[in-house]
């Protein structure tokens, strides 16, 4: 565990109002990057109305209050690895409809290659 994570987590017999990206993440146990999926399933709310390059913050209750949800937290850890999942098999062209193609020509070039 990183120092400030240490010293953010032992604030928080009096946690601030409002948390920041990294301070959600932390509590969630997750990378910052994947709070961005979590506010598109709209699993997480940020306050006010961002507009989407600004700094966004949220309520300490409302995530503090969701982490004692275990149904919530199993919906947080299946829409961070369905997320992860499909970005993986785009990356690997698989899933696209090329897919079937892309493998039968990695077949062929294996076949001449032996």
């Amino acid at each position: 565990m990183k120092e400030d994570e240490r010293q953010f987590l032992t604030l928080l017999s009096r946690p601030p109002a409002r948390l920041t990206v990294e301070q959600v993440a932390w509590v969630l146990n997750c990378q910052p990057h994947d709070i961005a999926t979590l506010i598109a399933a709209r699993m997480l709310k940020p306050l006010g109305a961002p507009s989407p390059n600004s700094t966004k913050y949220f309520a300490t209750v409302e995530v503090l209050e969701s982490t004692s949800d275990r149904a919530w937290l199993n919906r947080v850890t299946q829409t961070i690895q369905q997320f992860w999942l499909g970005k993986n098999r785009r990356r690997m062209g698989t899933g696209s409809r090329f897919s079937s193609v892309t493998a039968q020509k990695s077949a062929n070039r294996r076949l001449s290659i032996a």
